[in-house]
C-alpha cells in the first residue's frame, strides 16, 4: 500500500511538472533545479550567478526553505525578481508548490528561472518541479563520501559543482576519490570545480549555462 500510495503520489506530481515544463517551454525560459545540502554554498553560487550574468540574461528566482524568507533577502538585493515558498518542515518542493508561484513572475521577460530547492540530499531528487536540469552542488567540507552514500542527486545531475575548492588544502577532502565516484555515478554530468570565494571555476559554469539558455530558445522559435 504504502508504494501504490508513494507511485500515485510522484505520478501527480510528475503530471503537473510536465504542464509547467510544457508552459516555460513554450516562453523559451530555462530551468534550473538547483541542489544541495544545507550550507553546500547554494545561495552563493545562486548570487555570484546573478551577478555574473544579469547584464546577459533576464533572471528570476524561485527560493525553496522550511521557514524564513533570509535566502529571498539576499537574492533580493541584487535586483532580480525573486519569489520565496516555505514547506513549513517539509523537505522538498513539488511540482504543485512552483506551479502556485509563477504568476508571480512576469513570465514574458525571463531567459532563465534558477529554483533552489531545500537543503537536502535525499528527497528533493526524487521530485520533478518542471525543470530542464538538476543540478547538484556538494561542498567539499561535506566529504568526498556524499556521492556514494547519495547517489541519485548525483546520478540525475546534469552539472555537479565541487564547491568551496578554496578550502581544500585546509581539508582532507580526497578530490580525486570524488570525482572518480561521481563519473562512475553519471558519467555524463558536467563536473566543474569552483569557488565563489575566488571565483575558481565559476566562468566554466557561466558559459555552459548561458549555452543552455541560447539552445532553449532555439528550441522555443
Amino acid at each position: 500500500m504504502q508504494i501504490k500510495v508513494m507511485t500515485n503520489i510522484l505520478d501527480q506530481n510528475d503530471q503537473i511538472a510536465n504542464e509547467i515544463n510544457k508552459r516555460l517551454s513554450e516562453k523559451g525560459i530555462f530551468v534550473v533545479n538547483l541542489l544541495g545540502s544545507p550550507g553546500c554554498g547554494k545561495t552563493s553560487l545562486l548570487e555570484k550567478t546573478i551577478v555574473g550574468l544579469k547584464a546577459e540574461l533576464s533572471m528570476a528566482v524561485i527560493e525553496g526553505d522550511l521557514f524564513t524568507a533570509k535566502d529571498a533577502e539576499r537574492i533580493e538585493r541584487h535586483g532580480v525578481p525573486v519569489v520565496q515558498i516555505n514547506t513549513s518542515g517539509g523537505c522538498h518542493l513539488d511540482a504543485n508548490m512552483v506551479s502556485s508561484v509563477l504568476n508571480g513572475l512576469d513570465l514574458d521577460h525571463l531567459d532563465l528561472i534558477v529554483i533552489e530547492n531545500v537543503g537536502n540530499l535525499v528527497c528533493p531528487a526524487e521530485f520533478n518541479i518542471g525543470e530542464d536540469v538538476k543540478v547538484t552542488v556538494l561542498s567539499i567540507t561535506e566529504g568526498e563520501d556524499k556521492p556514494l552514500k547519495y547517489p541519485t542527486i548525483f546520478k540525475l545531475a546534469s552539472v555537479i559543482i565541487l564547491n568551496k575548492v578554496d578550502l581544500l588544502p585546509y581539508t582532507n577532502f580526497d578530490m580525486q576519490s570524488a570525482i572518480t565516484d561521481i563519473t562512475n555515478i553519471n558519467p555524463d554530468t558536467v563536473l566543474v570545480q569552483a569557488s565563489c570565494q575566488t571565483e575558481a571555476g565559476l566562468s566554466e559554469w557561466y558559459t555552459w549555462l548561458k549555452e543552455q539558455v541560447r539552445m532553449k530558445k532555439i528550441r522555443g522559435i
